[in-house]
């Protein structure tokens, strides 16, 4: 009777397992937004720093209230006066500096430059002078989720500096954040002390990460990296190498003080969810899976890495559908559906996110056939446009290959990079550092640049990156250029594959697009 019981139950119970393993691989195929880590900002203690600095020049103490009578919330400017003034003064040079939730740390001495301008002493000087010799600020943005800026350093400049080989300003990047995607990171955390630091930033470490070196520090509770893009490598004339970076980046930590902030709303950690997509199918639009690159396509024969997480809700980075993501280095043809993922496909460039540590950084991006328009008027294929993902400033020196789009706001802090676009067309439209950009503005066209025209097939590489302890870190933007995708055509995606072996043969690649290296000057991200 047992025997007849367990074979009249057991079909039941094998439907049952099928429905859930159903279930479950529904579920590991479902598109999830990131997960994020809100920090809580020591506000006291940063009160407490810039009374020291303030009081090492005692002419210029009394301009400052630290105390407030008036019984407000703690985020409220009015419970924390002196930061309102400290914004006041700083905001003539960094303009919305008062935006920023945490404190703003520069290289910027604002005791001394208040002593010389209450003396009428601060115009005969440059703001070099108050800035340990770094030249004005290339770039300063703050916003809801921290602030991020750029100062150079001249060939010569700065007294006591080694000299070094590599003959162009050598650019340093600072960001302090509220909000860490928290990322599967398996090189996470790592670095050595710097010992001639160690008294001003006890927890400071140094790595050299996906083609920067950084210094990662914790103040007030809040995570700060200071970062350069070099080669680990001999110096050159025009790469500059790890090892003359780090003066230049220690003379720029040694030279950091509160230049303002301004304490706002608790924040709370963001959990991923679903993200959503549109409930009709599209008719046409298929994607093999995240991960699946194209055979022996990887580093050393490695294969992709599977991301399922919608960093953004963006709009697609290319005006019109339809679209290609595919490899322009080891396929042929790059004008057809199903979509395929390359992040993970053989470059030089470190990504932490790929299993040999090396990678492509992100996406190629080939448009349609450009078809004629309605109304008889034609179509140039070489003016097919692409535009801001997102309404945000604009990370980009004059000259510079790639052009970097960045988000700060209460939920997010991120980047895109977009590549091969003319240099020079990008100086002449003014793509230069601060510029503010809207969703959807025109910002370029579809090219072939890369160090030269025609260095390259004509697409547009497009990669994101997120705020880490370790930095700005690159991960795979294939999940959420499908999910723009999706939102751009109006329809769902089915997903297919993955590639068959046989079928993914290598094609015939060029060298010089399969392994290839940046210029450390392009800029557009640390």
């Amino acid at each position: 009777m047992k025997v007849k019981a367990v074979r009249l139950v057991a079909p039941w119970l094998a439907a049952l397992a099928s429905l859930l393993a159903g279930s479950l691989a529904t579920s590991a195929d479902e598109f999830r937004t990131p997960s994020l880590s809100a920090v809580r900002v020591e506000w006291r203690a940063v009160l407490d720093q810039l009374r020291a600095e303030i009081n090492t020049q005692p002419s210029i103490t009394a301009n400052f209230a630290f105390a407030s009578q008036r019984r407000v919330p703690s985020y409220d400017p009015r419970s924390r006066p002196a930061l309102v003034q400290l914004n006041a003064i700083t905001s003539q040079l960094f303009p919305g500096i008062g935006r920023s939730s945490v404190p703003v740390l520069l290289p910027f001495d604002t005791a001394s430059y208040l002593e010389a301008r209450q003396r009428g002493a601060a115009e005969t000087l440059s703001v070099s002078h108050y800035q340990a010799s770094f030249r004005p600020a290339d770039l300063f943005h703050a916003g809801a989720a921290g602030y991020d800026a750029m100062f150079a350093l001249e060939p010569g400049a700065g007294d006591g500096m080694p000299e070094r080989t590599f003959a162009k300003p050598v650019e340093v990047h600072i960001t302090g954040s509220l909000l860490l995607y928290d990322l599967n990171d398996r090189l996470g955390g790592k670095g050595e002390p710097v010992k001639s630091l160690s008294a001003q930033y006890p927890d400071l470490r140094r790595v050299i990460r996906e083609g920067y070196v950084r210094y990662a520090f914790t103040r007030f509770g809040v995570p700060y990296v200071v970062s350069i893009h070099c080669l680990d490598s001999t110096p050159r004339l025009r790469r500059l190498a790890c090892r003359e970076a780090y003066p230049v980046a220690e003379r720029f930590l040694k030279a950091l003080r509160i230049a303002g902030g301004q304490p706002s709303r608790p924040r709370r950690d963001i959990a991923s969810v679903s993200a959503e997509r549109p409930a009709s199918l599209s008719p046409d639009f298929t994607y093999r899976p995240s991960g699946d690159i194209v055979a022996n396509s990887g580093y050393r024969g490695q294969s992709g890495r599977p991301d399922l997480t919608v960093y953004s809700q963006i709009r697609f980075p290319l005006a019109k559908a339809p679209a290609f993501v595919h490899s322009q280095s080891f396929v042929r043809r790059a004008d057809q559906y199903p979509w395929q993922d390359n992040f993970c496909e053989a470059r030089s460039f470190e990504v932490g996110q790929c299993a040999r540590g090396f990678g492509h950084q992100g996406q190629d991006i080939r448009p349609g056939a450009c078809l004629s328009n309605k109304g008889g008027e034609s179509c140039d294929p070489k003016r097919q446009a692409v535009v801001a993902v997102r309404d945000g400033v604009v990370i980009r020196s004059a000259g510079q290959q790639g052009v970097t789009l960045q988000v700060s706001t209460r939920t997010e802090h991120i980047r895109f990079r977009y590549m091969h676009m003319n240099p020079s067309a990008m100086d002449a439209d003014g793509l230069l550092n601060g510029r503010r950009v809207t969703e959807g503005e025109k910002i370029g066209v579809v090219s072939n640049y890369l160090d030269h025209p025609n260095g390259t097939s004509r697409h547009l590489h497009f990669d994101v990156q997120v705020f880490t302890r370790d930095g700005w870190l690159w991960v795979n933007p294939y999940t959420t250029l499908t999910s723009a995708y999706e939102r751009l055509i109006r329809g769902r995606g089915r997903e297919i594959g993955p590639e068959p072996p046989v079928a993914a043969a290598v094609a015939d690649a060029q060298p010089e697009d399969a392994i290839q290296r940046l210029d450390p000057q392009e800029g557009g991200g640390n």
